[in-house]
């Protein structure tokens, strides 16, 4: 029975400079118990096709034409009341972003029992217990029904929607991006809870993502927008292992894979269509390596393929064989990485012992920032002050003074060469971000310290701060944050150069080629845009660019590619990667996505609770883990096969607060092989050393390397205990082939 159905939509949005055409035509159904996922770049329609659905457009988008139908009635054609009642009792939606959908002012379980009583009437005693059970169900702590949202981590804040958003069983899960942004650990939890959820009550979900490895786990039928059109649709087996057309075969190829055997990764090259009008021939056609004159002129329609349950747009679909095996090649799409990796150069940074604790010895009022900005937020900031002091219990549970000492990093030592890539691994909340902000002199270092091309961090703060700034360089994860939004591209590149007095009477030229160095040709049609009015990949280019036009001999990289499509993510790590080849760049790269560093990194760093447990080189790290983190971090990697088998992460717990470190391993409470040893004592990275290889561990992992270490650690798992992992879960999809 069909649940959902979509047909012929098409969206316009009404802006000063025209209309866009961002939804043409977009068709697609549902059945009951079926999970469908909508992929493709940023600006491809499928969040405002979830919205058309929802009916949560803006004012400024229109419904031009289409049908949207759930269970046989006509969505469109709902009264507001009507809407309201649907969209909690059979329609759930969990947004991309956890702590924007919870009111701050109301703890979690307030906010259920309102959804629940609002649609409702039932008591408050039974509305409390329902609220228990969901937490329960999503897997939290039910006493902290009573938390506040800031209280949780992204994670349990996810979770937290996700249990609102099954208050009244639903029949269908509308999920946008769910896990974009977590961790590898929380993402697996996140996806596990969802789908168990949906075999315990039967419902369907869509899901709105662009990571084509959870679509391959979670899903069993999607389609693939692009320009506002679909160019592939069908189950998602037949998609990912056989894709026939060339867009497709390009998201796939630029993903990264922890199993795959090459080192080049594919992006595909130019942007997506501004859609200011509608496209009269293959909206993909400008970008794709295999057109024909019959695709810049004719739209391709929507086929079925024989013998396959799969429909393409594409007029060249019947050779898709040959394209598939061209489009492996990052040649095809006009450029290739440069495979090869640091040999060691120059030792650039060395770090001993860093460390960066912090007294929390005020309430979080009292360290609310008034001086040095504007007088508005300043008075905001005033009036929230003032507001919560006349809230004088919520003030005392929710900012109430906390002397303990806070030690985000704890002992950190680390070397990178010239033209090397160190990549920076670990959970939220573990320490890398702070790490990376110590290393650029954002933070003091409290403990330890480094040494930047042979000089002492001290002597940059003594004075020399501004040319330290100059040869490295720190790129952040959100350039919504990192951009002036009142400076233009040409100025916000230009900045760099005119604070270090840099490049003087060539700095326009300084600032087109830099531009164009990092993949904004021409330059000349970015230069006087502003930040709101360019993508989000565009956004990071120039966040990039600002970095490079000082010629820096070292990036500090947080999480840069982590908010980006997967073809963006590619041309991003492709960038680094060939600085670092040619130019003899050191890049510390911070992420929690250990996929992607696998094909840039050339040694990686796993890091958990302020220290390193495992280093070593990426091809040892990746294929011969010691650390059993480092096992449950390689375990939680989805896979890009739909035929996978991988076993789900099953590591229990939370770390535990930074505030209270545990006795002996940091990781013990978590770990399936701890045993009284490693409750007693920590153990330091050198307690199982291979050459280039290290693990703080009493008990590594056997492997190929386990009967050379030269420590006198037990190696193995001497306690027969179970291994990180559990049993795969099985597709829900009742039609094999």
């Amino acid at each position: 029975m069909t649940l959902l159905s979509v047909e012929d939509l098409r969206v316009r949005y009404g802006t000063d400079e025209g209309a866009l055409h961002s939804v043409n035509g977009v068709s697609f159904s549902i059945d009951d118990r079926v999970n469908y996922a909508l992929s493709g770049e940023s600006a491809s329609g499928k969040s405002t096709t979830a919205k058309a659905i929802l009916g949560l457009l803006p004012d400024h988008a229109t419904i031009e034409s289409g049908e949207i139908e759930f269970a046989g009635r006509d969505l469109r054609a709902l009264t507001p009341s009507e809407r309201q009642d649907l969209l909690w009792e059979e329609v759930a939606f969990i947004p991309q972003t956890a702590i924007d959908a919870l009111d701050p002012v109301m703890t979690v379980g307030a906010q259920i029992r309102q959804a629940i009583q609002t649609h409702r009437e039932v008591s408050e005693r039974n509305a409390r217990r329902r609220v228990r059970e969901l937490f329960e169900t999503v897997g939290l702590d039910t006493d902290r029904v009573d938390d506040y949202p800031h209280q949780f981590s992204g994670g349990m804040r996810q979770r937290v929607v996700i249990a609102m958003a099954l208050a009244l069983d639903p029949k269908l899960i509308i999920a946008d991006e769910p896990t974009t942004g977590l961790d590898v650990i929380v993402q697996d939890k996140i996806i596990d809870n969802i789908l168990q959820i949906q075999e315990e009550t039967d419902s369907s979900l869509l899901l709105i993502t662009h990571d084509l490895s959870v679509i391959a786990e979670t899903c069993d039928e999607m389609s693939v927008l692009y320009g506002g059109t679909v160019l592939e649709q069908g189950r998602v087996d037949h998609l990912l292992l056989n894709p026939t057309n060339p867009y497709t075969m390009g998201l796939k190829n630029a993903f990264p894979d922890l199993n795959s055997d090459g080192d080049d990764l594919v992006s595909v090259p130019g942007e997506p269509p501004n859609l200011e009008s509608t496209p009269t021939g293959c909206a993909f056609e400008p970008r794709c390596p295999f057109s024909t004159e019959t695709c810049a002129t004719e739209r391709p329609e929507l086929e079925s393929l024989p013998y396959r349950s799969q429909r393409v747009a594409c007029h060249e679909a019947d050779r898709a064989a040959r394209m598939r095996r061209e489009a492996d090649r990052a040649a095809t799409w006009g450029g290739a990485t440069e495979g090869s990796r640091s040999t060691g150069g120059d030792i650039l940074l060395e770090v001993d012992g860093l460390e960066r604790s912090y007294e929390r010895s005020e309430s979080l009022l009292g360290q609310l920032p008034i001086g040095g900005i504007s007088p508005t937020v300043t008075g905001l900031t005033n009036s929230l002050r003032r507001w919560y002091e006349q809230r004088g219990e919520f003030v005392k549970q929710v900012f109430d003074d906390d002397t303990a000492e806070v030690r985000a990093v704890d002992g950190v030592s680390l070397s990178v060469a010239r033209g090397e890539i160190l990549g920076v691994v670990g959970e939220s909340g573990c320490g890398k971000s702070t790490l990376g902000r110590t290393l650029a002199l954002l933070e003091e270092p409290t403990g330890g310290g480094f040494r930047f091309d042979g000089r002492p961090h001290k002597y940059y703060r003594d004075g020399n701060l501004q040319a330290f700034r100059q040869r490295l360089q720190i790129i952040f994860q959100n350039p919504y944050e990192s951009l002036n939004p009142r400076l233009t591209v040409g100025q916000l590149v230009k900045e760099p150069l005119t604070i270090h007095g840099y490049r003087t009477g060539e700095r326009d030229a300084a600032v087109r080629e830099t531009l164009e160095r990092v993949g904004m040709a021409p330059a000349e049609r970015h230069l006087d845009k502003y930040p709101n009015e360019l993508s989000g990949g565009q956004r990071q280019r120039v966040a990039i660019a600002r970095a490079l036009v000082v010629d820096p001999d070292f990036l500090i990289c947080d999480e840069p590619a982590s908010m980006l499509d997967v073809s963006l993510q590619a041309e991003v790590l492709n960038l680094l990667r060939s600085l670092a080849n040619t130019e003899g760049i050191g890049v510390v790269y911070i992420s929690h996505d250990l996929a992607s560093l696998t094909r840039i990194a050339d040694r990686l760093s796993i890091m958990y609770l302020g220290r390193f447990v495992e280093t070593g080189a990426t091809d040892r790290v990746v294929a011969d883990p010691k650390h059993p983190y480092t096992e449950a971090l390689l375990a939680a990697v989805p896979e890009t096969d739909p035929r996978g088998s991988r076993d789900r992460v099953t590591l229990g717990g939370r770390p535990p607060s930074p505030e209270a470190l545990p006795t002996g391993c940091r990781f013990a409470p978590r770990c399936p092989k701890a045993t009284e040893e490693c409750r007693e004592s920590e153990p330091g990275l050198d307690e199982w050393r291979r050459a280039d290889h290290a693990a703080a561990c009493f008990h590594p992992a056997e492997g190929s390397e386990a009967g050379d270490s030269t420590g006198d650690s037990t190696v193995g798992n001497p306690t027969g205990g179970p291994d990180i992992g559990g049993p795969a879960r099985p597709g829900r999809s009742d039609d094999g082939e």
